[in-house]
This record gives C-alpha cells, structure tokens and sequence, in this order.
C-alpha cells in the first residue's frame, strides 16, 4: 500500500491521525513521510490529482472532507 493510500485511511480511521492532520496539515504528512506532490494532492482535494498519485479513477477516489469531525 503506498504511504498516500495508508495516510487517507489513516485519517479515516485514528483520530489521533486526524487531529495531528486538523492541527497542523504540512507537519502531520511530513512526519507521515508525504511527499511534496502527495501533500499538495491531499490539501487540495482534488480527487484527479490524487486518483493519478494512486493510480486509480478519480471515480474510485471518496470526497475527501478533512476540515469537519464526524466523529
């Protein structure tokens, strides 16, 4: 699994992962060994750029909703 799928499980799934992330996005994916490219994907939510980092369809790729807790 490429450390860019496990990070967005990650989010969904600890919410340790998730309130580091809330805290300080930059710092929790650098840590969380992101690269550039795979950090900016992520902070901008763009399913095409993050389907093609996963190499998979923008189709396969969930809404990605990182600012409000669901939990």
């Amino acid at each position: 699994m490429s450390k860019l799928l496990a990070y967005l499980n990650s989010l969904d799934k600890d919410v340790n992962v998730l309130s580091a992330h809330k805290s300080g996005a930059k710092a929790a994916m650098e840590n969380y060994g992101l690269n550039a490219e795979e950090q900016e994907a992520v902070l901008s939510g763009n399913k095409e750029s993050l389907a093609g980092l996963l190499g998979i369809s923008a189709d396969e790729v969930p809404a990605i909703d990182i600012t409000e807790s669901t939990y």
